[in-house]
């Protein structure tokens, strides 16, 4: 029988010094062709990002999402948002997802990656599913940011529930969706560092 290492629960989490997060200042919105380019010149250099995606939530019982809305990228100081109404933004975060020579580090990426190959046509490479590497390391199967973020760093990850079934399609997100959704790309490739690999 594995031995499975301990994971906070909920409670213990929530006894935790909050976890530090960027902010707007480091937080770039991708909306056109111009930003696209900008960020695409920005990132194609780099060999591992934080990923997720966002999408709006689906709530009737056969409704088929049409997400993802929103991919985000992030490194170590800063992260990019990328809008996928328009087709250069779509083109370059299609690009650097199917580099295979960066790492797109995240948790439960499984959905994420059907949805991205169905609504941007891109072969994903470099995906690295967060959750695989504490499986192999013993830890329960579904880790999740939150917990990954209370192992490695004894730090409370904030998530608003609010936020993440809020409407992802909206041309113009609130600030306090900017944050959630940059900081779930920023603390996965945080925790990827902290990992050493």
């Amino acid at each position: 029988m594995t031995e499975h290492l301990p994971t906070p629960d909920k409670e213990q989490i929530n006894l935790l010094d909050a976890f530090d997060r960027l902010d707007l200042p480091q937080i770039q919105m991708v909306t056109t062709a111009e930003q696209a380019h900008a960020a695409l010149q920005a990132l194609q250099g780099e060999t591992v990002l934080g990923f997720d995606t966002e999408s709006k939530p689906t709530f009737a019982k056969n409704e088929a999402s049409t997400g993802p809305h929103i991919v985000q990228l992030s490194t170590l100081h800063k992260a990019w948002i990328f809008q996928l109404e328009d087709a250069q933004c779509r083109r370059a975060v299609g690009e650097l997802l199917e580099a295979p020579h960066i790492i797109k580090a995240g948790f439960g990426l499984g959905d994420d990656k059907k949805r991205i190959t169905y609504k941007l046509g891109v072969d994903l490479q470099g995906v690295l599913d967060l959750n695989a590497v504490f499986r192999e390391k013993g830890y329960r199967k579904d880790m999740g940011v939150r917990g990954a973020v209370a192992v490695l760093f004894n730090k409370r990850f904030i998530k608003s529930k609010k936020a993440s079934t809020s409407n992802w399609a909206n041309t113009h997100l609130t600030e306090a969706q900017i944050i959630y959704a940059a900081n779930d790309a920023y603390a996965a490739m945080r925790v990827y560092a902290a990992l050493g690999m």
